[in-house]
C-alpha cells in the first residue's frame, strides 16, 4: 500500500561503535517511531504498517547494520521496494576514528559483529569500512562522532531533516503551576515567582476561584501591573525558546509559582498556554498544586 502523505523515513547506519543507537535515542526524543537492528528485508513492511496504522508520530527511523547477517544483501531490494511505495528514504551514515572506535570497543566490552577467531577487532572495522563504501558514499549525511557528544548529534539532525528543520516551534513545553508553601518541582529548567502580582485570595468573592475562571484570570492579568508582565513575559518566552531548540533541546520544563499554586500561577500558565499554542508550540499544562491552595 502507498501512503498518500508519508512521513520521512531516515535509515541510521554505519560503522559498528560509531554510535547509531545514540542516534536513535535523539530521532526517539524528536517523535520518530525507532526501531533498531531491523533487517533491511523488513523495513519496508514496517514503514508501511506505520503509515497506514498510526499517525502519532513525526517519522520513522530505522537503525541498520552489519548485525543483521542479510543486511547487505537486503539492501538494494529494501530500497527498491520504498521506491514502489513512493518513499525515499534518507540516510544518515556515521563513522569515528579507528583510534575512537577501539577504545569504545574496550570501554563496553561488546564484539564487533565481525570479530572472529580469526580477525580481530582493527581488521573487523577496516574489512567493515571497506563492505560499507557504496552505502556512505550515497548516503545523505555523512557524520564522523569521534568529538561529538549527544547536544551537537542533536543539533545536526535537526539542521539536517526539513521535517524537524521548525523544531523551535514544536519543541515540547511543559508548564507546571505550583504553590511555594508546598515547595518547588525538582524537575523544572525555569522557575517564575509570580507572588508579586495581585492576590485574590484576599477578595472573599474570588477565593473559592482559581485561576482557571475568567473573574481570577481579569483580575490578575488585567491589572496594570498583570497586562505589562503577562506582554514583557510572552516576549521573553517567544524570545528564549527559539534559542534553545537551536542548541539542541527538545523540552522546557516552566514552573510558575504563587503562594499556594491556585490562583495567580494559574491564571499566567494559562494565559502562556494559549500564546505558545497559537505559535505552534507543543505544550502541556499541569496545575500541580491548585487543589491544595
Amino acid at each position: 500500500m502507498t501512503p498518500s502523505n508519508p512521513f520521512p523515513v531516515v535509515v541510521v547506519t554505519g560503522i559498528s561503535g560509531s554510535g547509531k543507537s545514540t542516534a536513535l535515542k535523539v530521532f526517539e526524543d524528536l517523535g520518530f517511531f525507532c526501531i533498531d537492528g531491523l533487517p533491511s528485508r523488513m523495513s519496508p513492511k514496517i514503514a508501511d504498517l506505520i503509515f497506514t496504522q498510526d499517525s502519532r508520530y513525526r517519522g520513522l527511523a530505522l537503525g541498520m547494520d552489519m548485525r543483521q547477517p542479510e543486511f547487505l544483501e537486503g539492501w538494494d531490494s529494501a530500497f527498491a521496494e520504498f521506491a514502489a511505495m513512493g518513499i525515499v528514504p534518507q540516510v544518515l551514515f556515521l563513522e569515528a576514528r579507528r583510534a575512537e572506535l577501539v577504545r569504545r570497543y574496550a570501554t563496553t566490552r561488546r564484539p564487533h559483529p565481525l570479530e572472529s577467531q580469526s580477525l580481530g577487532l582493527e581488521r573487523a572495522l577496516e574489512q567493515e569500512k571497506n563492505l560499507l563504501a557504496a552505502i556512505r558514499q550515497n548516503a545523505d549525511l555523512v557524520l564522523d562522532t569521534s568529538d561529538y557528544s549527544v547536544h551537537d548529534l542533536r543539533r545536526v539532525i535537526q539542521t539536517k531533516w526539513s521535517a524537524i528543520e521548525e523544531l523551535g516551534r514544536g519543541m515540547r513545553v511543559h508548564i507546571i503551576t505550583f504553590g511555594f508553601k508546598y515547595g518547588v518541582p525538582t524537575e523544572s529548567d525555569f522557575v517564575f515567582d509570580l507572588r508579586f502580582l495581585p492576590n485574590p485570595y484576599f477578595d472573599k468573592k474570588l477565593r473559592p476561584l482559581s485561576g482557571l475562571d475568567q473573574p481570577v484570570a481579569d483580575y490578575v492579568l488585567k491589572s496594570d501591573v498583570g497586562v505589562v508582565f503577562n506582554e514583557k513575559f510572552t516576549d521573553f518566552l517567544t524570545y528564549v525558546l527559539p534559542l534553545y531548540a537551536n542548541e539542541g533541546r527538545y523540552r522546557i520544563t516552566l514552573a510558575l509559582g504563587c503562594t499556594g499554586g491556585r490562583h495567580r500561577s494559574v491564571a499566567v500558565a494559562e494565559s502562556v498556554l494559549a500564546t505558545l499554542r497559537k505559535k505552534r508550540y507543543a505544550v502541556t499544562i499541569e496545575h500541580r498544586h491548585m487543589e491544595l491552595g
